[in-house]
């Protein structure tokens, strides 16, 4: 995607020994690169969100393992590269795929020839998110064309950033977006803001104005006022893990807005790259786990202040306790469809099947 006319993925190689990364808990004030140079560093990138969203957190996966086994290429390293990593983040299936995939395949190749073969295997885990997020916007397309009414713009309401900073590039909700964009299909996104950490407000809006797209930021609660209006002709959210059945799990506050969406008769899609599929599992209220994450991140409140200054203030009593759900499951009833790289799916097992027939009986 462009940053300010330029072209530019999130996450990308340096010299074969680090890595470049956008660190995102500087935006939408300052835009800031790093270089990542140790599995520690990469890990901490991952858990303190400096990159976050479950395509990119398993991409940083794939290149930290690189840097692991740049350092150390012994299997011991790897072993240990793969249970620091998977502690990082519960609730991503993304990065188990990634970790999986990476065991699986550096496990067979001599040690001396393995940190080369991390480094190709990271470049191929990149790229495929970049294919994945692309056809995604391709089928997507099609459901933006028919939500049109009239000459006007199609308002397309998103949840928290699914966008291309939650990917390597393009997004998954909002790869639809981009797709008619860029195809001169007029579009407005209504904008969550997505407490606790706002990545609605500071990132999907950020980077829809670096890429020119006509969008309104609005608080958590507006988005059943705007489909009792007439004002959302679809919603596309995205997904950090799925369920076989169609499950989703998604920032916190999706399942409201599903339910605003069914009772206003709203389509309500989710992208779904097909990684974060859980094939494992059945009910995802009861099965997904869902990360409870540091209480400051509701009671204090980033920003930047009328001097310029970049700070955080308290919004909550200091003797209030804070609980700090990071995800909710959003049951698959709720869904209109599921947009995957290979077509768009009913929310189902079986819906799901159809486009993953190898799944059958594994």
């Amino acid at each position: 995607m462009r940053v300010d006319g330029t072209p530019m993925r999130t996450i990308w190689p340096v010299d074969g020994r680090r890595v470049g990364i956008i660190d995102q808990t500087r935006l939408p004030h300052e835009f800031v690169t790093l270089e990542l140079a140790t599995l520690d560093e990469a890990a901490h990138a991952i858990r303190a969100m400096l990159v976050r969203g479950a395509p990119l957190i398993g991409a940083t996966a794939a290149y930290a393992v690189a840097l692991a086994l740049t350092a150390d290429p012994s299997d011991a390293a790897l072993a240990q590269a793969i249970t620091v990593l998977a502690a990082t983040r519960p609730t991503a299936i993304n990065l188990r795929w990634a970790l999986d995939r990476a065991r699986r395949h550096l496990a067979e190749i001599a040690p001396a020839d393995r940190a080369a073969a991390a480094w190709a295997f990271a470049a191929e885990v990149a790229d495929e998110d970049v294919g994945i997020n692309a056809a995604i916007g391709r089928h997507g397309l099609d459901l933006v064309k028919r939500a049109r009414k009239g000459d006007g713009p199609v308002n397309i309401l998103t949840h928290c950033n699914a966008g291309w900073l939650a990917t390597v590039d393009i997004g998954t909700a909002t790869a639809p977006i981009y797709a008619a964009h860029d195809a001169g299909i007029p579009v407005h996104v209504w904008v969550d803001e997505t407490r606790p950490r706002n990545q609605g407000a500071g990132l999907t809006a950020w980077e829809l104005g670096r890429h020119g797209v006509p969008h309104t930021v609005i608080v958590d609660n507006v988005g059943g006022h705007l489909m009792q209006h007439g004002l959302v002709d679809l919603c596309i959210v995205g997904t950090d893990r799925t369920t076989a059945s169609g499950d989703v799990a998604n920032k916190i506050g999706t399942y409201l807005k599903a339910l605003a969406a069914h009772d206003n008769g709203v389509p309500f899609y989710v992208a779904l790259p097909s990684p974060t599929i859980d094939w494992t599992l059945d009910d995802g209220v009861k099965e997904i786990p869902i990360e409870q994450r540091d209480g400051t991140e509701v009671s204090l409140v980033p920003g930047r202040l009328a001097d310029g200054t970049i700070a955080s203030v308290r919004v909550t009593p200091e003797t209030s306790p804070v609980a700090n759900y990071a995800f909710d499951v959003t049951p698959a009833r709720l869904v209109t469809a599921l947009i995957t790289e290979r077509g768009v799916a009913a929310a189902s097992r079986e819906g799901l099947l159809e486009l993953f027939p190898e799944r059958r009986g594994a």
